[in-house]
């Protein structure tokens, strides 16, 4: 029995599966990956991704970050693939009892998903600094430097967790919970070198553990079942 059709078979006997996934369910709905070979990382700006994306450049050079943000993280009209459809179709049925993801795109709930924790927040919420009022990507997009608040005037922060910054400890907490009570764990999309997030899979106690991405991870070994393929593409064939 080949891969795919293992995994058909995990998932048609359970009612009980969580998935984890990472950048790669989001490439093929047009989202750049951060560390693939044409990813974020080897893009030439003044100064790396991940020094833009931190918390203390975010303070020190708004600006700049804000030139980077709306090049790079909301400016693409994506759609969900066949890998989010799928999860949201598990959902409805009743099989699927939570995503998890570390993607910052919303591409799951436009897909339909109810239950999402997002480890590292959403492009989709904006919220001013000073007076908390919230604000949709599109007034981000469509803003000129740093965004301010039309209420108060106040810089506008993406709820996205940037580096240095932490989780927030109440979507990790109900994350472990899910994974720990999980009959089948299905990871995606991920390499699973970004911590605290690749920890999360430690907490998974069950037997049917399944590693779905286009490279090995350092985790395969550890898995019931690896399949290497684009997730969308796999997920379609369930």
């Amino acid at each position: 029995m080949g891969a795919v059709e293992r995994l058909k078979q995990i998932v048609d006997g359970s009612d009980n599966i969580v998935f984890f996934g990472g950048a790669g369910v989001s490439t093929e709905s047009g989202i750049p990956d951060f560390r693939s070979v044409d990813g974020l990382y080897h893009q030439k700006y003044e100064y790396p991704p991940e020094t833009i994306l931190s918390h203390t450049f975010y303070r020190r050079k708004p600006e700049e970050f804000y030139r980077f943000y709306r090049d790079k993280l909301i400016g693409f009209e994506a759609q969900p693939n066949a890998a989010h459809r799928k999860l949201a179709q598990w959902e409805r049925e009743g099989k699927l009892k939570a995503v998890i993801t570390q993607n910052i795109d919303g591409l799951h709930q436009a897909a339909g998903s109810k239950k999402v924790l997002e480890l590292h927040g959403s492009t989709l919420r904006n919220y001013c600094e000073s007076c908390g009022k919230f604000f949709e990507v599109g007034y981000i997009r469509e803003s000129q430097g740093v965004p301010v608040c039309d209420a108060c005037g106040g810089s506008i922060k993406p709820d996205v967790v940037l580096y240095e910054e932490g989780l927030d400890q109440q979507v990790l907490s109900e994350a472990v919970s899910f994974i720990k009570n999980a009959d089948v764990l299905i990871v995606g999309g991920t390499s699973l070198v970004v911590y605290p997030a690749a920890g999360l899979i430690d907490y998974y106690e069950g037997n049917k553990l399944v590693l779905v991405n286009k490279t090995s991870t350092a985790r395969d070994g550890m898995a019931d079942l690896a399949v290497q393929g684009a997730i969308g593409e796999i997920f379609s064939q369930l």
